[in-house]
């Protein structure tokens, strides 16, 4: 039986990691940063356009109501946006049939849902969260532990807005997976081996 592993993440709770290294360990192909070279060049739409579009764009399909008045976005935008996520589709279910894998976010778990993947969704406490990004990254020196939670939260509003406008689904939800894992003072590489197990 085909193995096709999805997994949703927290920002900061080493979920990218997690995925990177279940992929090695089992020896299958691993999906992410790749999702978007694929959408952007699907649709000839620059690779940073395309990260906006999924990480901040959905919630402006709504209309924005002003007083009594509505505004809406340009139609052209509201196409690309569109265009944007069928090109998603297709690129993910690409990749699914071709070979076994682990896909990282992108609505992937709904996406594949016909081929019934396992999903999987990464989660911490927050003071974690703060940590690992601050281990991971020395652009965050200059934030202080108030200013980074606050993106964190930020990111991962965004995430579920756009999960939550595609799918329908509640971004997080432990109804909607398979495997919930906290990482919470956890080593990754030891969570890995677990969850391996399931798999062999």
């Amino acid at each position: 039986m085909k193995k096709i592993i999805t997994i949703g993440r927290e920002f900061g709770s080493g979920g990218r990691e997690f995925g990177r290294r279940l992929a090695e360990e089992l020896g299958i192909e691993y999906y992410d940063k790749e999702i978007i070279t694929g959408i952007s060049e699907h649709t000839s739409l620059s690779e940073e356009y395309v990260k906006q579009v999924i990480e901040h764009i959905p919630h402006n399909l709504y209309p924005i109501t002003v007083g009594r008045s509505f505004t809406y976005v340009e139609d052209n935008v509201f196409k690309q946006i569109q265009s944007v996520y069928k090109a998603q589709s297709t690129i993910i279910s690409s990749m699914a049939e071709k070979s076994d894998c682990v896909i990282v976010g992108r609505c992937a778990d709904y996406i594949l849902k016909d081929l019934k993947p396992y999903r999987v969704f990464v989660y911490a406490d927050i003071k974690s969260r703060i940590t690992r990004c601050r281990e991971r990254s020395e652009q965050t020196e200059h934030f202080t532990d108030k200013q980074l939670k606050r993106r964190i939260l930020k990111i991962d509003k965004n995430r579920a807005r756009y999960y939550e406008f595609y799918t329908g689904n509640k971004w997080g939800d432990k109804r909607n997976y398979d495997l919930c894992l906290n990482t919470t003072d956890t080593v990754i590489k030891d969570a890995v081996l677990a969850v391996a197990k399931i798999f062999e």
